[in-house]
């Protein structure tokens, strides 16, 4: 009886903190004039304020910003607040003719993402410049430390 119970609010947690993220993400999208590519969300938890609570790291991406091709990749980072789900701070990490990057880990306090950037001769399409960079929460906000980052256009 216990497990059947502890299992039915671990479902309604994940459900109020999807309901959370997905509404977050909606408002900015429309800001935006875009909608988000929901199939490309990832989202992991891991402590990053060293205090011992996990908060839930979030990264997506917008599209199609006022009709155009564009889209750009977010990171987002939420901790919980009385139970629920509350939004921090969020960076814009990649996109179009930037770069592209995947989410990875939660590790020693920092967002661990791979990166694809762009060689001299590569196309809007097809970054093919692999690297690594790691983001840290900081004063609410969210920095890059740039050591191993791939730095958008090079060419």
């Amino acid at each position: 009886m216990f497990f059947l119970c502890s299992e039915a609010l671990g479902s309604a947690r994940q459900d109020q903190d999807a309901a959370a993220i997905d509404n977050y993400i909606a408002r900015q999208a429309r800001r935006e004039r875009a909608e988000e590519y929901r199939e490309a969300r990832k989202v992991v938890v891991g402590d990053l304020t060293h205090d011992g609570v996990p908060e839930t790291v979030v990264l997506y991406t917008i599209e199609g910003q006022g009709g155009t091709n564009l889209h750009i990749q977010y990171l987002a980072v939420f901790s919980r607040q009385k139970g629920k789900l509350s939004a921090v701070t969020h960076a814009d990490v990649g996109g179009k003719s930037a770069r592209s990057v995947e989410l990875r880990s939660v590790e020693d306090n920092a967002i661990l993402l791979d990166t694809m950037g762009y060689g001299p001769k590569d196309a809007q399409c097809c970054p093919s410049v692999k690297g690594a960079t790691r983001y840290v929460l900081s004063d609410g906000r969210l920095r890059e430390q740039k050591k191993g980052a791939s730095q958008g256009r090079h060419n």
